[in-house]
C-alpha cells in the first residue's frame, strides 16, 4: 500500500473507534462491529468495498470467527500463565519496539504531507494544461433483450410497439426479465452506462443512432443472438468542469510534492548521517 494511504488509513480506522455495537462477548470480553470493520479493512488493505456484494456477509462471519477464536486463546494463555513468562515479556518488548517505530515512521510522514499546499493557480494552471485528460466521452444507458431466433425478437418489437414512455420502459423490463436469455435479463435487462467501442460492433453502431426512450425498429443481430434494444438515457460528450476536478487535481498535485519533498529530505538526512556499508559476505 502506497505510504500516505497507509497513513490515511490508520487514522480512518483509529478514529471510527468511539463507539461500537457488540456483536459477541466472550467470557466478558466484547467483540464490536468495529472491531470486525478494522480487521475487515486491514484484511483487504482498505478495499473491504471492492469485495463482492454477495461475499461480504461471508467473509464478516469468517472474521467474527477469527476474532472469537483469538479471544479465547488470549484468555487461555493470560489463565496459564504466558503473560508472566520471560518469553513472552522478551517478544512484547520487541513488539513495541517494532510499534513505536512504525507509528514515529506514519506520523513523520503524515507531518510531511501536512506541510504540502497547493495554490489555486497552480491548480487552474493543470486544469488547462490538461483539459483534454478531463475530457468525457459520450455515453448511453441502455437495456436488451437477447434471444436466439429473430422471430422471437420480431414478436417482442411488435408487443410494444404501441407503447412511449414509461408504460413502454415498464413493458420492455418485464419482457427483458420474463423472455431475455442474457445475464442482464434478472435487472430488466439493464446494462449500465457505458461509452462507445464498449459492446460489439453491430450493437454498438444500433444503440448510439437511437433517440432515448425508443426501441429498436429490428433485431440486431451479434455472435450472441438477436437484440431488442431499448435506449434510456443518452449523455453526450463533454469536458468536466475546473470546479468538478479541483479536488482530484488537488490530490495529484499535493502527492507530487509530497513525494519531491520527502526525496528531498531523504537526502538531506542521508548527508548528515552516519552510514557505514558492511561489505563482509
Amino acid at each position: 500500500m502506497n505510504p500516505v494511504r497507509k497513513i490515511l488509513t490508520t487514522l480512518l480506522l483509529g478514529a471510527t473507534i468511539v463507539s461500537a455495537q457488540t456483536l459477541v462477548t466472550v467470557n466478558g470480553s466484547a467483540i464490536t462491529q468495529n472491531d470486525v470493520d478494522t480487521e475487515l479493512m486491514q484484511a483487504t488493505q482498505g478495499r473491504f468495498n471492492e469485495v463482492p456484494k454477495e461475499k461480504r456477509a461471508e467473509f464478516r462471519k469468517q472474521v467474527l470467527q477469527q476474532l472469537i477464536a483469538k479471544e479465547l486463546v488470549y484468555g487461555d494463555a493470560k489463565k496459564t500463565g504466558i503473560l508472566r513468562s520471560k518469553e513472552f515479556k522478551a517478544e512484547y518488548q520487541k513488539l513495541l519496539e517494532i510499534g513505536k517505530r512504525n507509528i514515529a515512521i506514519q506520523v513523520w510522514q503524515k507531518q510531511q504531507l501536512d506541510k504540502v499546499s497547493v495554490s489555486q493557480k497552480e491548480l487552474k494552471d493543470y486544469y488547462a494544461k490538461n483539459k483534454a485528460e478531463f475530457n468525457v466521452k459520450e455515453s448511453v444507458h441502455a437495456r436488451h433483450i437477447l434471444v436466439k431466433e429473430e422471430a422471437d425478437a420480431k414478436k417482442i418489437i411488435k408487443q410494444l410497439a404501441s407503447l412511449k414512455g414509461e408504460k413502454l420502459k415498464a413493458k420492455f423490463i418485464e419482457l427483458a426479465k420474463s423472455e431475455s436469455t442474457g445475464p442482464s435479463g434478472a435487472k430488466g435487462g439493464d446494462l449500465g452506462t457505458f461509452v462507445s467501442g464498449q459492446m460489439v460492433p453491430a450493437f454498438n453502431k444500433a444503440v448510439f443512432s437511437m433517440k432515448v426512450g425508443t426501441v429498436t425498429a429490428k433485431p440486431v443481430k451479434t455472435q450472441f443472438g438477436y437484440h431488442v434494444i431499448y435506449l434510456e438515457a443518452k449523455n453526450p460528450a463533454k469536458t468536466r468542469s475546473f470546479k468538478e476536478v479541483s479536488p482530484v487535481i488537488e490530490q495529484r498535485i499535493k502527492l507530487e510534492k509530497f513525494k519531491k519533498a520527502v526525496q528531498a529530505k531523504m537526502k538531506l538526512l542521508k548527508k548528515k548521517a552516519k552510514i557505514v556499508v558492511n561489505n563482509k559476505k
